[in-house]
């Protein structure tokens, strides 16, 4: 099973058995639901025929003037929407033949995919300042050496922003790898769930689909921006051209033998989510909001612990890296993502996702913490968090921050003293 999902699952049975487990481990924005969608989706509720397996031509006329105001003019035709955006990152891996590229580290499912697909997954470490493309530094290197050793990498997933690092690529480093997979002859696959979470508006986010149209897939939906994962809705964007209207057709095909269609109420909130009504887009400036500031929190709870962390720009994560520790926490036991995971887990009640589940190497000291899992437990806090104009200082959400802190302190003060023996 899926390591985030199965230990989510672990979390939830152990919590509702009496526990007080602290999850950080998934992925989930814990907000409140919109009364409008939730409205849309009673009102759609009686429609349950099959459409088509695309999407309704509403909904991908909305979702082609989604794009289309995020600098990505888009043909309706071009478009498909489906239950998620998991299931077509898996249908393009069918639809395109080639072993894949991916970020080190990277999103939990993206190799699990790869092989699925009987391919290859190839690794390439990211940057020292961010995440979510491999560093153009090394991608060269690391395509011709695969190519040695036999392998046929034609497919690149890069993600903007990213997780596990909560970071947005500059412009300079999505140029660069894709100026690499044009020489290169690489398919492109932009992984977009998280655009509409990025901290400070200010922030530039460059998609590959503006720089190599003709060789670029985007794909996103609704779990993380408008908190829906589960009503699964995704949609992906192809290419123009002969190439793309290939793999557009090869994910119809997979679409059509896996799931069929996007439920019909589903497509309904997905038509009106992606026109950007005012509710919606007040509601993304919003999350966007809150998102940050628990990120820059959590950033400075773990830089204050020692830890090496790069400052979050997007999505709701954070990745420490406890090298600096590495000695005195090898007298604790921990040698490794595994055991770093397994220790906050035994002594503080705190759940982290190991960064060797996220393709990261074995030995380093590193971890995602999901900060979208401290909004509250409750659909009233979680709304106080939405709205708060310092949602860190609420006390629920300076509750779990506490705690957390307290735990990275004394595991500091037991490496200290380890130091002092």
């Amino acid at each position: 099973m899926s390591p985030n999902l199965e230990l989510n699952q672990v979390v939830d049975r152990l919590n509702a058995a009496g526990a007080d487990i602290l999850n950080l481990a998934f992925g989930e924005s814990r907000l409140p639901l919109m009364e409008s969608l939730a409205e849309l989706l009673s009102a759609a509720a009686y429609q349950t025929t099959y459409g088509p397996v695309a999407g309704t031509q509403a909904v991908r006329d909305a979702a082609a003037g989604y794009f289309g105001r995020r600098r990505l003019p888009t043909d309706p035709e071009r478009v498909i929407v489906a239950p998620g955006s998991k299931p077509l990152l898996m249908a393009v891996q069918h639809a395109v033949p080639g072993d894949c590229i991916l970020p080190q580290p990277c999103w939990n499912s993206y190799a699990p995919q790869v092989r699925f697909s009987g391919k290859t997954p190839i690794r390439v470490p990211i940057a020292r300042g961010h995440g979510g493309v491999p560093d153009p530094d090394v991608l060269r290197d690391a395509i011709r050496s695969a190519r040695a050793r036999g392998l046929d990498p034609r497919l690149m997933v890069l993600t903007l922003p990213d997780t596990p690092t909560g970071t947005v690529a500059p412009p300079e480093a999505v140029r660069a790898v894709c100026a690499i997979a044009e020489e290169e002859d690489l398919i492109v696959v932009s992984d977009e769930i998280y655009r509409d979470i990025i901290h400070d508006p200010g922030t530039e986010l460059l998609s590959p689909a503006e720089i190599v149209p003709h060789r670029t897939v985007v794909t996103t939906g609704l779990s993380k921006s408008l908190a829906l994962g589960g009503w699964r809705i995704g949609m992906a964007r192809f290419p123009a051209g002969r190439r793309g209207e290939r793999i557009r057709a090869g994910v119809l095909g997979v679409a059509s033998e896996l799931w069929s269609t996007l439920a019909r109420p589903m497509q309904e909130v997905a038509g009106y989510v992606f026109g950007g009504p005012p509710d919606v887009r007040q509601r993304l400036e919003a999350s966007a909001r809150l998102h940050g500031a628990v990120a820059r929190a959590m950033h400075s709870v773990m830089v204050g612990a020692g830890a090496l962390c790069r400052p979050p720009t997007g999505a709701f994560y954070v990745y420490p890296d406890f090298e600096p520790m590495r000695t005195p926490l090898a007298a604790l036991g921990v040698t490794d993502s595994r055991s770093l995971q397994r220790f906050l887990f035994d002594e503080y009640d705190i759940a982290v996702m190991a960064g060797h589940q996220l393709g990261d190497e074995v030995d380093a000291l590193r971890f995602k913490a999901s900060t979208s899992m401290l909004y509250g437990q409750t659909p009233d806090e979680q709304l106080s968090s939405l709205n708060s104009a310092d949602p860190v200082n609420l006390p629920h959400i300076r509750r779990s921050l506490t705690r957390v802190e307290a735990a990275v302190a004394d595991l500091r003060s037991r490496c200290l003293a380890g130091r002092a023996v």
